[in-house]
């Protein structure tokens, strides 16, 4: 299945100026994962404080795009100027399950949206992301195998945002695509078991 996932190179070559100017001026791939994360939490919050202005939910593709941005330039930051480290590993992961658990839960706001929907979904994105990183212990890679990924979900979240802050997509709708992203999300669950084991067994 093709995913998002598979344009990160080209994403990559686009920012590398920029990640080589944060660079000399001392950045590091910690600062920005956290900042990437406290943001994504404020954003989160400001718009469960305010649910009932559908219009704020244009927070959510605008900031899904610019994370998309800082995940790349942090793991650029780490590989390509000597920052990788076993903490940074942990912030990576940790911080992006938490901030997207955070800005997926306001839909759940939503009138007439269902709240069980909206968890089954953070839970599965979850699992998903940790089935990802179960591949290590398996003996194959981190798993990124989509089709509903992280960048695939940033994208799947900021066209529904899009679309509920500009009143293009009821709650109905809304419901319907949740509905979708979580099959989506199963499958990609069984993509990365079956080919991280499969991986696995190659390497033997």
């Amino acid at each position: 299945m093709i995913s998002i996932y598979s344009l990160k190179p080209r994403f990559q070559n686009l920012l590398r100026p920029m990640v080589r100017r944060l660079a000399a001026r001392g950045v590091t791939a910690n600062q920005v994962t956290l900042a990437a994360a406290a943001v994504s939490l404020l954003i989160a919050a400001v718009i469960a404080w305010q649910a009932p202005r559908l219009w704020l939910f244009a927070l959510i593709p605008v900031w899904m795009l610019l994370r998309m941005a800082l995940n790349a330039i942090d793991g650029m930051l780490a590989r390509e100027f000597g920052q990788q480290s076993k903490l940074g590993a942990y912030l990576n992961e940790l911080c992006d399950v938490v901030a997207d658990s955070a800005l997926y839960l306001p839909f759940a706001l939503i009138p007439s949206v269902s709240a069980p929907l909206v968890l089954v979904v953070v839970l599965m994105a979850a699992f998903v992301e940790y089935a990802g990183v179960l591949g290590l212990m398996v003996g194959a890679s981190r798993r990124y195998d989509g089709p509903m990924g992280k960048s695939d979900r940033a994208a799947a979240f900021g066209v529904l945002g899009a679309g509920v802050a500009m009143g293009l997509i009821n709650s109905t709708w809304v419901t319907v695509i949740l509905a979708l992203i979580l099959v989506l999300l199963m499958y990609t669950l069984y993509n990365r078991v079956r080919r991280g084991l499969a991986e696995a067994a190659n390497n033997t």
